[in-house]
């Protein structure tokens, strides 16, 4: 089943991997299809693929 959440997100929004919380949280670079690019505060740069990792939104 694919993960419809990321459709909402955006290049600056700030996300976190609920199936990797010690990566802290992260700053999205780019969204290209259902490849998300996303720097994270103790992981760096992780490529997503939004149909398998449902990435949460952080309320700032």
């Amino acid at each position: 089943m694919a993960h419809q959440t990321f459709l909402f997100i955006e290049p600056g929004a700030r996300v976190r991997n609920p199936a990797s919380p010690d990566w802290g949280v992260g700053q999205v670079q780019s969204v290209i299809g259902d490849r998300i690019t996303v720097n994270f505060e103790d992981a760096g740069k992780v490529l997503i693929n939004a149909h398998v990792v449902a990435l949460e939104l952080v309320d700032d």
